[in-house]
């Protein structure tokens, strides 16, 4: 599918008129098979032409946690000017695909942030004592969800936005 689309599209792109960047579910390797096939196409290597592909291919170290490391250098920047110490404050994430777990993971070291609640489409957790980022990535890799993670409680996406946290990552999908 992914090849068809840029056979579909190729006469849009190139490095002066459209790029393609991968969306929710496109991974590196899909992105690479889109630049193969558009290389195919024009004759010539273009590595330009297609952003996401694997560091193999051409493409760029830190793309995986690009748009969450953006999203906490902006709420760093922001708690500076609103003259707030993030340090230990807590955090909340709705949505936990690659976003949210760059996001929890990216909170926790660069802002010292603690994680006391998280979600996704199947539920979430809250713990006011809050818990290792990188435990609550761990867990979600594992199970696939993040409901029932030990030592928390069960919590929906609507009573994770009603929150009393320092900073709420919004990191789900449209639905």
């Amino acid at each position: 599918m992914a090849r068809a689309y840029i056979r579909a599209i190729a006469s849009m792109l190139s490095v002066t008129k459209d790029i393609p960047a991968p969306d929710v579910y496109t991974t590196p390797q899909i992105m690479g098979w889109m630049m193969d096939e558009y290389e195919t196409l024009v004759g010539q290597h273009h590595p330009g032409v297609i952003t996401g592909k694997p560091i193999p291919l051409g493409g760029s170290e830190g793309r995986g946690d690009a748009t969450a490391r953006g999203g906490t250098y902006v709420t760093r920047e922001a708690a500076k000017v609103l003259n707030i110490d993030l340090q230990g404050k807590t955090m909340a994430i709705q949505g936990f695909g690659n976003a949210g777990q760059h996001a929890a993971l990216l909170g926790s070291e660069i802002l010292g942030l603690k994680l006391v609640a998280a979600s996704d489409s199947k539920g979430g957790f809250l713990t006011q004592k809050g818990l290792d980022a990188k435990k609550a990535v761990e867990y979600k890799l594992k199970t696939g969800g993040l409901e029932g993670f030990p030592g928390t409680d069960n919590i929906s996406n609507e009573e994770l936005l009603e929150l009393d946290v320092t900073v709420l990552f919004p990191a789900a999908l449209e639905m």
